[in-house]
């Protein structure tokens, strides 16, 4: 079974957004079937299979969230080592090819937001860099080639 870790404030976000799906969400869907119906003759009726179509994406969007949930483990960050990378470990490390430093968090795909410097574990560099640890140069295949990082610093 694959398990899908999650900070508190993430499985709580994703709680919150399925359960606006599931209420509102519905409730919306199925006023604009209802709209559509009232239209006049179905098989010709465009208004209605849009809304039909919009109600089924969002039952499968549900349905995955449902899963992603299901399968979810919450980690409490001050009972992880740092002395190696893992999930939910923000990691400062210089690219030595351009000599700049940055600081990533890796977290789970559905956390990932690469504008808050969160990248998820499944990634090409979140991957490269599990298990790395201080001092440790993570050499990391990207579509432009091989980029090494050096792992200066890991903490929560």
């Amino acid at each position: 079974m694959k398990y899908n870790y999650l900070t508190q404030e993430g499985y709580d976000r994703i709680q919150a957004e399925l359960e606006e799906l599931k209420t509102n969400g519905r409730q919306k869907a199925a006023k604009a079937i209802a709209e559509g119906r009232e239209k006049g003759d179905l098989s010709e009726n465009a208004e209605y299979h849009a809304a039909k179509h919009a109600q089924g994406l969002l039952e499968l969007k549900i349905n995955t969230m449902e899963k992603e949930m299901a399968n979810a483990r919450i980690i409490d960050p001050s009972q992880l080592d740092n002395s190696s990378v893992v999930v939910l470990s923000k990691v400062k490390m210089k690219n030595l090819k351009v000599n700049k430093e940055i600081t990533y968090q890796l977290v789970s795909q559905s956390e990932a937001d690469l504008k808050l410097k969160k990248i998820s574990v499944t990634s090409p560099i979140g991957l490269g860099l599990l298990g790395k640890a201080v001092g440790d140069i993570a050499e990391i295949q990207t579509p432009g080639g091989t980029i090494k990082f050096e792992i200066l610093e890991i903490f929560f």
